[in-house]
């Protein structure tokens, strides 16, 4: 565990709840989305005649968004344009919803088959983070965020979860916005302010950054830091144990309750 002058210096004195992002920050299921958008968009980007796919396709079209904004992303950069279809359109069909629901198809039987383990440096950042009595949610783009973190074993630590799911039945813009972040915030009782955003993910920065959060902790799992950092986080680091220190600047609360209507940061 190393620690930059950056982390170090990071005053984390006013952030009493922690908003994770959780493919790629907490779980390293970023690497199974990754291989099933792969073995989605290689054979249609093939039959299409056009450029084929990347990993760099799904930092820049994809990564952090609902999985129909990133099929939709993804065709328009290369010119393909395709029925939007329906919700319920069977992996099959060649719509934006179809493409979409056959990914979903891919991640959960790669999920089922491989299981997923929650990164170690992640789990120890937030064993500290309930240390010194801070509130935690999970904001995630993907409808599959409960059997994720059920998988990891990380269910119990999060009564607040903001997915995709949560988002398209309450009607909360998703990623790049930072609506759902706010709505994980007062879901906690606390102003965004008192709040910090941890995200790998460009869209997730973005979100984090054009909201009145505390904090935009940027996790570098292949995006780059300098493209965090431009985007808009405070801080990028490549394992979260790294801001242990920091947060140990800051004196531990009496337990993890939420705020009551006269503490400061109450929504």
């Amino acid at each position: 565990m190393t620690h930059s002058p950056a982390t170090r210096a990071l005053d984390l004195s006013r952030i009493r709840g922690w908003l994770f992002d959780l493919d790629g920050v907490l779980t390293p299921t970023a690497d199974v989305h990754m291989h099933a958008w792969s073995r989605l968009f290689t054979p249609v980007l093939a039959e299409a005649g056009v450029a084929p796919y990347t990993d760099a396709d799904y930092y820049a079209y994809i990564d952090g968004k609902p999985r129909y904004d990133g099929v939709r992303s993804l065709l328009a950069s290369r010119g393909i344009v395709l029925p939007e279809g329906e919700v319920t359109d069977a992996p099959e069909l060649d719509t934006v919803h179809g493409l979409g629901n056959r990914k979903n198809a891919a991640f959960n039987a790669t999920l089922a088959e491989e299981g997923v383990a929650a990164y170690p440096a992640s789990v120890a950042f937030l064993d500290a983070v309930e240390r010194h009595g801070c509130l935690v949610a999970v904001v995630s783009s993907s409808k599959n965020a409960p059997s994720v973190l059920a998988a990891a074993g990380l269910a119990p630590r999060f009564e607040v979860v903001v997915d995709g799911a949560v988002a398209a039945r309450e009607g909360i813009a998703g990623k790049p916005a930072p609506d759902t972040y706010l709505a994980a915030a007062e879901r906690l009782g606390l102003d965004p302010s008192v709040c910090a955003v941890v995200e790998d993910a460009e869209s997730g920065v973005r979100a984090g950054a054009a909201g009145p959060f505390g904090a935009v902790v940027g996790v570098d799992r292949g995006a780059g830091a300098e493209a965090l950092l431009a985007l808009g986080a405070d801080v990028v680091v490549h394992e979260l144990d790294e801001l242990i220190p920091a947060l140990d600047t800051r004196p531990p609360s009496s337990g993890a309750t939420r705020p009551t209507d006269t503490e400061e940061g109450l929504a």
